[in-house]
């Protein structure tokens, strides 16, 4: 890819409905860097499964659609932070116990940082930018979940850090579904091919930041909550 072709969408144009399924990503260096991370985490279940998800982030058509919807691009990133991130780090945690504030308080800096306006159309309009973003978001989500999900990390501590992961989010969605206009520059057309305004994809955008995405927290967490309750079964037998 020379110079040039950095300044684009990573996913290209903005696709028109009647095109949308045919707008699957085969980048050969992305397959390439899935195929690689299968092999490493991909022999446990959770592992595939998290690689399962990031093929559904950057593969499938919903790549194509982040291009054109704010919304989307919150279910990618959802998928990214509350699904894939766990999922690997399940099949690849901490080797021992350690605090989480430090992940959380990094890996929250990155979700909002990547929301700002100027931030996020840079991500959108330049491919190194758009890389820039996938990767801290994903890193940063695996180091935090990778100390939640760390088999001998105290339950309850556990659970209230999974609890501040989806209020930090909530916020950040609240705040983008209460905005009085639309933030992104990127997504200031290619809404209207979709039967929305740009404000309200955006607020479409943050009430799955503000409601949906509770979901995969609550599955950690009750995962969490379940393995704390058959080590306490355990240590009681």
């Amino acid at each position: 890819m020379s110079p040039e072709d950095w300044n684009q969408i990573y996913c290209g144009p903005a696709p028109a409905p009647a095109e949308i399924w045919l707008r699957w990503n085969l980048d050969p260096i992305l397959l390439l860097a899935l195929g690689v991370l299968a092999f490493s985490v991909g022999r446990s279940r959770s592992g595939a499964l998290g690689v399962a998800a990031l093929a559904l982030a950057f593969v499938s058509p919903l790549c194509a659609l982040s291009a054109s919807l704010f919304s989307a691009r919150v279910v990618h990133h959802v998928l990214l932070v509350a699904v894939a991130a766990p999922l690997i780090a399940s099949a690849w945690p901490a080797r021992e116990p350690r605090p989480a504030a430090a992940p959380f308080l990094i890996s929250t800096a990155v979700l909002w940082a990547w929301h700002l306006p100027s931030a996020y159309d840079l991500a959108l309009s330049w491919v190194p930018a758009y890389w820039i973003m996938q990767l801290s978001l994903i890193v940063t989500a695996i180091v935090f979940w990778r100390t939640i999900l760390q088999p001998r990390q105290n339950g309850g501590y556990a659970l209230l850090m999974i609890l501040g992961g989806y209020m930090q989010m909530a916020f950040l969605g609240a705040l983008l579904t209460f905005a009085p206009a639309s933030l992104y520059a990127i997504h200031a057309v290619a809404p209207f091919d979709w039967g929305f305004s740009p404000l309200n994809d955006q607020q479409l955008g943050g009430l799955i930041m503000w409601v949906p995405a509770g979901l995969p927290y609550l599955a950690w967490g009750a995962m969490v909550a379940r393995r704390g309750w058959r080590a306490m079964d355990g240590r009681l037998a």
